[in-house]
């Protein structure tokens, strides 16, 4: 019995010992939140998409520190896998806009529509082609002129559903700051345009821009511009 019993003793301090041990190496526990699942570009973060989990301090850095309140209604501008640990540099920045403005998000072509000379806090040209809309004569236009873009995220690929079906695209999306009714325009040109592009400005550009043509159609060309038949 005192045989047992001595055992039993150095048993709990070995144990004690080595728990005592592997804390001290691990240290103290932090939350952190990860996705639940796949979250698309841009999506709301809420409490149903991220769940938190204790690890390490050590293991954590300190953007990854963050509180559910820190995260709540923010974005990411890229896509983020199941059990990716969230942090504050992933998060598109908190809207800088003005009383009229309003935030839009679209994609442009990965290689016509920036090829990477663009970024947050330039000035665009918002073009748009219009070929197959019905209505609408095939032509070249000026949508909106010296938008703030306002973020650009890396390269995504999208599947898109044509004539010929099912087919993949590389695009980048952008964030455009914009009024309501030129927001809307865009958003048109976004759903209905063959194609959409970021016109780069020069970073002295002016208020007035006297001379620039805001469209162009066959007529410019010598041909006739002739309106595509309505379904």
């Amino acid at each position: 019995m005192l045989v047992a019993a001595a055992v039993a003793v150095a048993t709990f301090f070995v144990v004690t010992g080595y728990v005592a041990s592997v804390n001290s190496k691990v240290g103290s526990r932090v939350t952190v939140f990860r996705a639940v699942e796949g979250i698309d570009p841009y999506t709301a973060l809420t409490r149903e998409n991220l769940e938190p989990v204790e690890v390490p301090a050590r293991w954590a850095s300190d953007s990854a520190q963050l509180k559910l309140s820190d995260l709540e209604g923010r974005r990411i501008g890229f896509r983020v896998n199941a059990g990716t640990t969230i942090s504050s540099d992933m998060l598109v920045p908190s809207s800088s806009l003005d009383p009229n403005e309003r935030e839009i998000a679209i994609n442009v072509d990965a290689v016509t529509g920036v090829a990477g000379r663009v970024k947050p806090g330039d000035r665009v040209d918002i073009y748009a082609t219009f070929a197959e809309t019905p209505g609408l004569p095939k032509s070249v236009r000026v949508l909106q002129r010296n938008v703030r873009v306002v973020t650009i995220a890396g390269k995504q690929t999208v599947t898109q559903k044509g004539e010929g079906g099912l087919s993949e695209e590389e695009v980048i999306p952008v964030t455009l700051a914009l009024p309501p009714d030129e927001a809307l325009s865009v958003t048109y040109a976004d759903s209905f345009a063959e194609q959409v592009r970021l016109v780069a400005l020069p970073t002295d550009t002016g208020v007035t821009r006297d001379g620039e043509i805001n469209d162009f159609d066959a007529g410019d060309l010598g041909g006739k511009a002739v309106k595509e038949q309505a379904e």
